[in-house]
């Protein structure tokens, strides 16, 4: 599988007409090669060669598996920057990633005469389709936080704050035997919900509230999410023209996934319907993100992405709107592209519900 994966990646740079590229993102180094580490500030890359000679440059602070892949070590007393530059050796059209650090990407551009850099997205681009074996470690993750969901809201109670729901998510999580979330889950009760990223806090909940869940955890190193959003103890008619309007954005949208359309177009579908019914100002940012290793990864479902959807991407469709001093409303499903559609990995009812 790896061996596969860097294969592609080599056809790519040699399309590109590049000598090389730098891998930095310590995901996409596991991607390609199974070794798995949090490098933190030290240095911890991959280049990957036109010519096949490739290395890891790792600090033997740090242990991982054998890769297969030659693995040049350096300490905390070496001058990593110097390293980097030396092992590049004669390439000039280099690839960078774009999580390559000033600190190691200014000494190349310094180092190495006439080299010319480039940001590339070569890996993205891979890890942008998943496989069948990552598709069902996904769709094991959202089934998982599914299930959580459930057992969150069931625990909803009057007087509780945002972190003591938030921690109920956490143990939840654990309690599947998960490898944990794949980010701080995020809890709104009422006039909170409005702000689309709110940190918890000690916000209590009362009847009329809306409660907003945003979770995801992850699976067998794949990633979920999804956000729901219910009425605790009775629903306002605002509350509810609010909520059945994104839900009509949520489906819609899902309904016209399918290979071929742009991500802009597919967002404008929900963005339309919000915009119709009169909050297009308070849908305040894209509608959707890809995922996969990482909650966040390209490519956006967003206005100005005009790239073209195709079967094996996964990614959100999450339209809200957000009305400040009052409350907000957002539905979060995944979506796998499929030869004819999409696929949904979330089965928790859109429904309007009143807890």
């Amino acid at each position: 599988m790896h061996k596969t994966r860097v294969d592609r990646l080599r056809g790519r740079i040699i399309a590109d007409g590049l000598d090389a590229v730098i891998v930095a993102s310590p995901m996409s180094i596991f991607y390609l090669t199974g070794a798995s580490i949090h490098p933190f500030e030290r240095m911890w890359l991959y280049i990957v060669r036109a010519d096949g000679r490739d290395t890891l440059l790792a600090n033997k602070l740090f242990v991982f598996e054998d890769t297969g892949v030659e693995t040049h070590w350096h300490t905390d007393n070496d001058d990593a920057p110097k390293l980097l530059c030396e092992e590049l050796g004669g390439a000039k059209n280099i690839g960078v990633e774009r999580d390559l650090t000033a600190k190691f990407l200014i000494p190349v551009l310094d180092s190495i005469e006439g080299v010319r850099l480039s940001v590339t997205t070569a890996v993205d681009d891979l890890r942008i389709i998943k496989d069948e074996e990552e598709l069902e470690r996904m769709r094991v993750s959202s089934r998982i936080n599914d299930e959580v969901l459930e057992e969150a809201f069931s625990q909803v109670r009057e007087g509780m704050t945002e972190k003591e729901l938030a921690a109920v998510v956490a143990k939840g999580f654990e309690n599947k035997g998960t490898g944990g979330q794949s980010f701080g889950a995020i809890v709104a009760f009422g006039e909170n919900a409005s702000d689309p990223h709110h940190m918890n806090d000690n916000t209590t909940l009362k009847k009329g509230d809306c409660v907003l869940i945003d979770m995801g955890c992850v699976w067998k190193d794949y990633c979920s999410d999804m956000t729901r959003t219910k009425f605790f103890g009775g629903v306002t008619e605002e509350q509810r023209k609010v909520y059945e309007i994104v839900r009509e954005a949520n489906e819609k949208a899902k309904e016209f996934v399918r290979p071929g359309v742009r991500f802009c177009d597919i967002d404008a579908v929900a963005r339309d319907i919000i915009t119709s019914a009169g909050y297009g100002e308070y849908f305040t940012h894209r509608l959707g993100h890809g995922i996969g290793l990482t909650e966040h990864e390209p490519k956006d479902v967003g206005p100005a992405n005009t790239d073209r959807v195709e079967a094996g991407m996964v990614f959100s469709i999450e339209p809200g709107i957000y009305l400040p001093g009052k409350f907000g409303v957002r539905i979060e499903d995944l979506v796998i592209v499929t030869e004819n559609g999409c696929e949904c990995l979330n089965n928790d009812s859109r429904e309007l519900q009143v807890i």
